[in-house]
Formats: C-alpha cells, sequence, structure tokens
C-alpha cells in the first residue's frame, strides 16, 4: 500500500506515519528529509523530485509530508491519502511544544543535516515553523478540502481524521 500523511506542521504527521509505516511493515518516507540539506539550504525541485520518484519506486510506503509542489510525483499511484485535520488551537499547540522541545534538547531534525532548532528560529525568524502553521493552517484546510472533490484525484481514497482520537482508532483498524 502507498500511502501519503498530509496535515499543517504540527498536526502530528511524522509521529501519525512512522506508527502506519510500523504497522504496516513498509518505509517511511519524511519529505523534509529529502528536501533539507545541511545549513538550512532546500534541495532543487529537481535534484528533490529525482529522491523522490526513487523512494517512491518501492511498492509500498507511508510518505510524510505536503510539499504540494511534488504531488504530481506522489498521488500518481498513491492508494490512500490520510489527511490530519485537527482545529487550530490544537495544531498551534503541538507546534510550538514540538518547537521548544527541539530547540531544548538540540536534536537534529533530519539525519547528516547538522540542522537543529533553536529558540530564535523557532520564536523570532521569519522562518519559524510556528509563524509557519499559523500563516498555512487555513489555507491547508481549504486546499485539501478541494483536492477532496477534485475529479483529478478520483482515484485517490482519502481518509480525514479530525482528532487523535480518530487517528487512533483508524491506526487500530489495521491491526
Amino acid at each position: 500500500m502507498k500511502i501519503n500523511v498530509i496535515g499543517t506542521s504540527g498536526s502530528g504527521k511524522s509521529t501519525f506515519s512512522r506508527r502506519l509505516a510500523a504497522k504496516l511493515n513498509v518505509p517511511c518516507i519524511e519529505m523534509d528529509t529529502l528536501y533539507w540539506m545541511p545549513d538550512w539550504q532546500g534541495r532543487s525541485d529537481e535534484a528533490m523530485f529525482a529522491l523522490l520518484e526513487e523512494k517512491l519506486a518501492s511498492p509500498g510506503w507511508v510518505l510524510d509530508g505536503n510539499y504540494n509542489r511534488t504531488r504530481h510525483i506522489k498521488w500518481r499511484d498513491v492508494d490512500l491519502v490520510v489527511w490530519l485535520d485537527y482545529g487550530f488551537s490544537r495544531t498551534l499547540y503541538q507546534a510550538v511544544k514540538r518547537a521548544a522541545t527541539r530547540a531544548w534538547r538540540q536534536m537534529e531534525l533530519w539525519p547528516g543535516t547538522g540542522n537543529r532548532e533553536s529558540f530564535r528560529r523557532a520564536l523570532f525568524s521569519r522562518e519559524s515553523i510556528i509563524l509557519w502553521t499559523i500563516k498555512t493552517w487555513r489555507s491547508n484546510r481549504k486546499r485539501y478540502a478541494a483536492d477532496m472533490r477534485n475529479p483529478h484525484y478520483q482515484h485517490v481514497r482519502f481518509v480525514h481524521l479530525n482528532s487523535p482520537r480518530e487517528a487512533e482508532a483508524f491506526l487500530a483498524s489495521l491491526a
């Protein structure tokens, strides 16, 4: 099975995707890992698309991430799109908590990049993941709702999960 987990930053895509991939015994592919290079440099679309094509060549996977410019690749053969669509307050809370935890622990975000969250970056920069969550939550909801109705994606089965409880029930249903 080929699954893409989508949702606004802070919705819990990565955690959910890892759990889903483990349950299905397929690789979990994180879009941020494909995009980010050392020193917070992003890959060109050409390089990222090539990496994505390579990763998606396997017979089954769970793909964690949005990157709408990659939709023509990732949804070409996808079986299922799981949309984690939690309320704004919950999503923002999770984004703030995650950013603070990462900054405090100085965790490397993607192996081999050396990229680490800092309080300055998380709270006071234009690249703030918290600011990104605030700016994109509403527009992502509109886009994904439109995608679910778009005839171009009629081959895709969408699962729209509105709460962590629904996400847990979905995972439990796969047992």
